[in-house]
Formats: C-alpha cells, sequence, structure tokens
C-alpha cells in the first residue's frame, strides 16, 4: 500500500467538493499538499482546514499561469489532477463559449498541468500521476456536449501516459466517479443515482490512491451500466439514453 506520510503533492482543482475533501485526507496521512484553483481565498480556507500546507493560484486554461503555479509548487512526489468546468448543454442549445470552455480546463488544462510536472518526474524516475475522469466519460450522453467528450479525452490521456509510462517509476491512475453533490451538479434538473458527498467519494479515490491499480470508476454498481454500455450495439445504447425531438 502507497504510504503518503512526508510526500509532497499537489492537488489542482481542489478549493472545493472532492478536491478539497481530499486535500483533507491527504493531509491527515502525513503529506505535504499544495492547493491550486483560481479562488485565492478558498485555497487559503482549505489550507486553514488542512493545518498546514500550500495554496498557489493557479487558472488551467492559461499556460502561463500553470508553469508559474508548477515552479511555486516546487518539487512533488504526486500531482492529481480535479480541476473541472460543467454546464448542461444539448446540441440544439449550443452555447460555443461554455462548450469551448468545458474543454479547454477538463481536457486541455489537464495537459497543461501534465506538460509541466511529468518531464521532471520522467528526469528522476519516480513520481504518482492521477487523473479525474468521469463516468459520463465512457460513451455519448444527451444533454453532456462538451463535459462528456472532454472527460473522454482525459481517460484517454490517462490511459496512454500509463501506456507510455508503465515499469519507469511513474505510478499513473484514473479515477472515473459518477455524480458528486457539488455546486455543479446542482444545476442538473433531473434524477441522479447514486449522488455521493464529496467526503464520501474523497475516501474512495484516498483508498484507491494508495493501491497499485490503474483505474476505478464508482460507485461500483452505477458505473456496471456506463462501462457495459461500451458493449452494447448503437441502436441499444440511444435507446436507452438518446434524446427524443428538440
Amino acid at each position: 500500500m502507497r504510504s503518503f506520510r512526508g510526500k509532497r503533492y499537489w492537488l489542482v482543482g481542489a478549493s472545493e467538493g472532492l478536491g478539497r475533501a481530499l486535500a483533507l485526507r491527504l493531509a491527515q496521512a502525513g503529506a505535504e499538499v499544495i492547493v491550486s484553483a483560481r479562488d485565492a481565498g478558498r485555497l487559503r480556507t482549505v489550507v486553514a482546514e488542512m493545518g498546514g500546507g500550500l495554496a498557489v493560484p493557479c487558472d488551467v486554461a492559461d499556460m502561463a499561469s500553470v508553469r508559474a503555479a508548477a515552479a511555486a509548487a516546487g518539487d512533488l512526489d504526486g500531482v492529481v489532477f480535479l480541476a473541472g468546468l460543467y454546464w448542461p448543454t444539448r446540441a440544439q442549445d449550443w452555447d460555443a463559449d461554455r462548450v469551448a470552455a468545458m474543454c479547454d480546463v477538463n481536457l486541455t488544462g489537464c495537459a497543461r498541468v501534465m506538460g509541466a510536472v511529468v518531464p521532471g518526474f520522467v528526469a528522476k524516475g519516480r513520481g504518482h500521476v492521477v487523473i479525474t475522469g468521469s463516468l459520463s466519460g465512457f460513451r455519448g450522453l444527451p444533454g453532456a456536449i462538451g463535459y462528456a467528450a472532454s472527460k473522454a479525452g482525459t481517460m484517454v490521456l490517462a490511459e496512454s501516459m500509463y501506456a507510455d509510462l508503465r515499469g519507469s517509476g511513474i505510478a499513473v491512475q484514473v479515477a472515473n466517479p459518477g455524480f458528486i453533490r457539488t455546486r455543479l451538479t446542482e444545476q442538473n434538473d433531473f434524477s441522479m443515482p447514486f449522488i455521493m458527498e464529496p467526503d464520501e467519494a474523497a475516501r474512495v479515490m484516498f483508498d484507491f490512491m494508495r493501491t497499485d491499480r490503474f483505474k476505478i470508476s464508482f460507485p461500483f454498481a452505477f458505473s456496471l451500466l456506463f462501462r457495459g454500455g461500451q458493449f452494447l450495439p448503437d441502436w441499444a445504447w440511444y435507446r436507452l439514453f438518446g434524446q427524443r425531438g428538440g
């Protein structure tokens, strides 16, 4: 089991929700935690809750901001990418600015952070990378323009990194949660089965990070629908999930 005591972890997207809850768990486990997000005030609150650590404001949509934050974070043992944007969006109601922003933060933002950290891990032959995907990334869903595509890309990014870095001393993991109760999911006007509280989701993710496993999709029972859906023919999947009419 992986130990976090005395290790330095950079959590990107840690000002609230799952990121904040996971930062607290890592700090309790003895890690030195660096937290980043755009809101400096919320980051200071998280550092106070942890009883120490470092707050480094960062906008993952801005390469200069990511590079500056990575430099401020310093030498790392691990990085966890949790930053995300979400607005429910149908193709019939396409909002170009919002769709582009979701892709730029959720996928390209992840690539920016990995690009700032992974070369250092490669140079020293060790490190721990954790990327947050989503059950929505397994297959196309209604009302998920921008979000589902960006999460699918993020999950494939993790898979490609894992393929390249196996046996290198650099551990790569991807966690794909379902619904988590946050200000983002509060926008949804539909039923959210198996919705989890941030602390509950952080416990699952923390326990997963202690293992050598590559991937987790949770909650388990809910994840079976999405993972199994990859094997359904198109007509069956879209009969279940495709919208009818406009």
